[in-house]
């Protein structure tokens, strides 16, 4: 199992103008369930589609947590979560990620 600090979620915007961006999101995910989190996608509630596997090739095994931080760019503060476990499972869930220090996903 590997242990990491902070996975960072970098969306490069580009823009032309001068634009003020939103504050990075930042969260900490805690697995309190009894399985292994395979991979965890984050995405604006507004947005039909997940982004990119957060947790990529590792995992997070059961009483690990890690640092998120969603740095996309976007003003939204309600994202959909998608959790998938290593025995198949997947939880979905909404939250305000601009009100929460933290996300724990438990049994």
């Amino acid at each position: 199992m590997f242990n990491f600090k902070n996975i960072f979620i970098a969306a490069a915007a580009l823009s032309f103008s001068t634009a003020a961006y939103a504050d990075d999101l930042v969260f900490k995910f805690i697995n309190k369930s009894d399985f292994v989190v395979t991979e965890l996608y984050t995405s604006p509630s507004n947005v039909s589609e997940w982004e990119e596997d957060i947790l990529g090739r590792d995992v997070l095994g059961s009483g690990e947590s890690v640092n998120v931080t969603i740095a996309d760019g976007r003003r939204a503060c309600e994202y959909d979560l998608r959790i998938v476990f290593d025995d198949g499972d997947v939880l979905e869930d909404t939250t305000d990620l601009c009100e929460t220090a933290s996300y724990t996903v438990s049994n």
